[in-house]
């Protein structure tokens, strides 16, 4: 077994909502799967924004999540290539050469949650529970491998 987590980054443009949301679904994911020791998350933006969008902040309270004081913030092409998986939420501008690195690179493609309606971010928060519980099936099945 490998002393080594796995790491996993959420990774869009201002960090503000998309991957905010992303982060917050998997750090949930990995204490419900007592994962906490196998499992690194990481998160940031190309181009971070002040604070988290008020609307995201709103409807992931709705979910029991607290966003509020969290901070968006840059992420380095060195973290992410130190990864072993990266999402991005469809806008990205990242520099990695996926042909080059082992990083396993997932373009969610989702909308940005700014200045949509409080029906259309629920749409996007549940989308994204829903891939992150998958990315969590895959990383646990891969780490049941490596035991």
């Amino acid at each position: 077994m490998s002393d080594t987590p796995v790491r996993v980054a959420f990774v869009c443009v201002q960090n503000a909502g998309r991957s905010q949301m992303s982060t917050a679904f998997a750090e949930q994911e990995r204490e419900r799967r007592g994962l906490e020791d196998r499992v690194e998350i990481l998160t940031g933006g190309t181009h971070p924004a002040v604070h988290v969008h008020d609307v995201v902040v709103e409807v992931m309270r709705e979910d029991g999540f607290n966003l509020s004081n969290r901070v968006p913030r840059e992420i380095s092409t060195a973290e992410l290539e130190s990864c072993d998986y990266v999402a991005t939420m469809g806008c990205s501008t990242l520099e990695l050469d996926a042909d080059e690195s082992d990083v396993d690179i997932r373009d969610w493609a989702l909308d940005d949650p700014d200045g949509k309606d409080l029906d259309r971010v629920r749409e996007i928060r549940d989308e994204i529970r829903n891939r992150v519980r998958s990315l969590f099936d895959e990383i646990e099945q891969e780490l049941g491998k490596s035991d």
